[in-house]
């Protein structure tokens, strides 16, 4: 009975976690501030900018990445544990 439940309980979770990520804003480069007061003068500071041509968006003084890096490190190392782990106890199972 337990093993017939599995793959209920998978698809449950991934279900779950996709309708999570839909509510996860996306990165529109589209000016939806029209109607906001001031926007006039962001869209005449806009005009004078792209005069002198296009121009790269300003990120400010540097990004620090190393945290991202090591926690992306960390996962994959993770994931690839549980994988191996997996690999070697269903070899375990089948003999």
């Amino acid at each position: 009975m337990a093993a017939a439940l599995r793959p209920l309980l998978t698809a449950t979770a991934a279900g779950t976690l996709l309708a999570a990520l839909w509510f996860v804003p996306s990165a529109n480069a589209t000016d939806e501030s029209a109607g906001t007061p001031g926007a006039q003068s962001r869209r005449v500071t806009a005009a004078v900018d792209t005069a002198a041509g296009p121009r790269l968006a300003d990120t400010g003084t540097g990004v620090d990445t190393t945290p991202y890096l090591i926690g992306g490190t960390a996962f994959l190392g993770i994931g690839a544990a549980f994988v191996t782990y997996s690999a070697r106890r269903a070899d375990a199972l089948s003999v």
